[in-house]
């Protein structure tokens, strides 16, 4: 912790009602770089989850009364926190996390893009007025908080995905309870830490942090006074934390598992191309849902790209994050990393080959070479999967209907990707592509101004952008009549 500046920024409790909360059981915060204990943090559980639920309820009455203006302001000065300490956030994020400190700087970065894109949002929560069907009557719409928002977010991206949500619920008035991965705590403290020194009201936001997945699921899916339940993780957990939600009749917004192909035709711009799969794949070492976890490419440019793409991802630096020059951390932990070997074993005896890589990475415990593999088919385990490592399948295909019946063989349909030059290919692909968000010739697509979400088994809802708020709001119809 010695390379975080301000020690302000490091809890060892969760953040229940604007007060730091400890208990009898402590949790242990791994750095995956060198598999030492980096911090302790206070194991909370069934109970303190159901006392930020209370905490938030009894907050939301007031905090639905102030004017969206003040809530606008709370939001920016969030927002300007975060990116004062964007630095020292950026060191813990990588201690905790592993990415190589640049990404981490350029997540807090991120994450602080949906407090201001949301505090500007707040003064925009309109309603509208529709015409009557009679002279007497007047119709209005209004738009009002949920209530209680309850979220669990994921290790990957432990700033982002809390401050995507966050900033919506407050933004709309809602309040907000959170349990953050237990392997990545440090960077939703931090974010608690900085919203209480904003001014955000006790209550307002809560952080618990806890390794009893199971138990305080279920008070954030099933409380009564949660109205609202956002999940960010894999299908799997998805499914059975929907199910959980669906007892209790509440709105429910799900960003879960993704298999995004990256499709480059033979008309493309190969040097493009390469620099937008090196991003779109290679990025948190391949630990994000929006990765590219296939690439196909049509038979007539598959040598060529290959010869480029081999030579940029021959110059990737695997190493701790913290070091310079690193281009990829380690993987999350020694689990991670066996998951992704075995999808690598499986498609070998399935007959896939190793173009690049494949090797045990020198540095040992989580760490993975980048690794290209070829002659792979989408059966395959390694075109089944969410990957989630530096991994890269590569599949060929003749021509645009196999390119697009091949992308939407999966179950996923989170984010997809492909280059071409030929407009009427853009708008057909665009169109065909089975996925929720879709680049055309980028490889880098998220931002605070798009809507972000999926698909089939890869969820619903969308956060960010002008959409973002309407998961937040219930929409109240009014009926005037006696006007005459």
């Amino acid at each position: 912790m010695d390379s975080v500046i301000d020690s302000r920024l490091v809890k060892s409790g969760s953040y229940i009602n604007g007060a730091w909360h400890n208990s009898e059981h402590a949790l242990d915060v791994i750095n995956p770089a060198t598999n030492e204990v980096i911090a302790q943090v206070a194991n909370a559980g069934v109970t303190q989850t159901k006392q930020a639920v209370s905490a938030a309820k009894q907050a939301f009455n007031r905090w639905k009364e102030v004017p969206a203006a003040q809530r606008a302001q709370l939001l920016r000065r969030w927002f300007e926190l975060m990116m004062e300490h964007q630095q020292d956030l950026g060191r813990l994020l990588t201690l905790e996390q592993g990415k190589p400190l640049a990404e981490a700087c350029g997540e807090i970065a991120y994450g602080a893009s949906f407090m201001e894109w949301f505090s500007e949002e707040a003064k925009r929560v309109y309603g509208n007025t529709i015409p009557a069907p009679s002279g007497d009557k007047r119709i209005v719409v209004l738009k009002q908080p949920v209530g209680v928002v309850a979220a669990i977010t994921p290790w990957n991206f432990p700033n982002a995905m809390i401050a995507r949500k966050a900033a919506a619920a407050l933004a709309a008035g809602c309040t907000f309870v959170v349990r953050p991965a237990p392997a990545t705590p440090l960077s939703a403290l931090a974010m608690a830490e900085l919203a209480q020194q904003a001014g955000i009201p006790a209550g307002v936001f809560n952080v618990v942090v806890g390794d009893d997945a199971r138990g305080m699921g279920k008070v954030l899916s099933q409380h009564p006074d949660v109205a609202k339940f956002s999940f960010t993780g894999s299908t799997e957990v998805g499914r059975v934390l929907t199910e959980q939600c669906a007892k209790g009749i509440k709105k429910v917004s799900m960003e879960l598992g993704g298999n995004a192909p990256f499709i480059v035709f033979d008309d493309a711009d190969i040097d493009a191309a390469v620099r937008g799969a090196m991003v779109s794949k290679f990025r948190n070492a391949g630990q994000t849902c929006v990765c590219t976890n296939r690439i196909l490419l049509q038979k007539g440019i598959a040598g060529k790209f290959m010869h480029k793409f081999l030579e940029v991802v021959s110059k990737l630096t695997v190493g701790n994050g913290l070091d310079k020059g690193v281009d990829i951390g380690p993987l999350i932990n020694l689990e991670a990393h066996s998951q992704v070997t075995s999808l690598i074993d499986q498609s070998l005896q399935q007959g896939a080959k190793i173009a690049y890589g494949g090797e045990h990475c020198h540095l040992g415990g989580s760490y993975m070479n980048p690794t290209v593999l070829t002659d792979v088919t989408n059966d395959m385990a390694i075109a089944r999967n969410e990957i989630f490592g530096p991994v890269c399948p590569i599949i060929t295909f003749d021509d645009e209907a196999q390119a697009l019946q091949i992308a939407n063989d999966t179950e996923y349909g989170l984010a997809a990707y492909f280059y071409s030059r030929d407009i009427g290919r853009i708008w057909r692909v665009s169109e065909g592509l089975e996925f929720g968000m879709v680049g055309v010739n980028e490889g880098l697509i998220s931002n605070a101004a798009a809507p972000f979400g999926g698909v089939k088994q890869s969820g619903n809802g969308r956060e960010g952008s002008q959409y973002g708020l309407d998961d937040y709001v219930e929409i109240k119809y009014l009926c005037l009549g006696g006007i005459n």
